[in-house]
């Protein structure tokens, strides 16, 4: 993300160096982190969960697990399809 920012990331919340929300408020600080489309994808399905992510910039959320299906309309859904 420092060279060149996707257009998509696909964010696990349980990631073991860093969580996937401290990265997340992390990149939406860097200059054009808020290009990337954020999709997190996890087993955490509490709503506090989900209203913290797209608080912190998340475009979608999405359980696991997952298939080709749901990831396509997840991307719809944040205008990546």
């Amino acid at each position: 993300c420092a060279v060149k920012m996707p257009e998509a990331i696909l964010l696990d919340w349980n990631m073991p160096i860093m969580d996937g929300m401290d990265f997340l408020v992390h990149l939406r600080k860097l200059p054009e982190g808020d290009k990337p489309k954020v999709v997190f994808c996890t087993t955490e399905n509490d709503i506090d969960h989900i209203s913290r992510a797209i608080a912190a910039g998340a475009n979608e959320y999405i359980m696991k697990p997952f298939d080709r299906e749901i990831l396509e309309t997840k991307f719809q859904e944040v205008g990546l399809a």
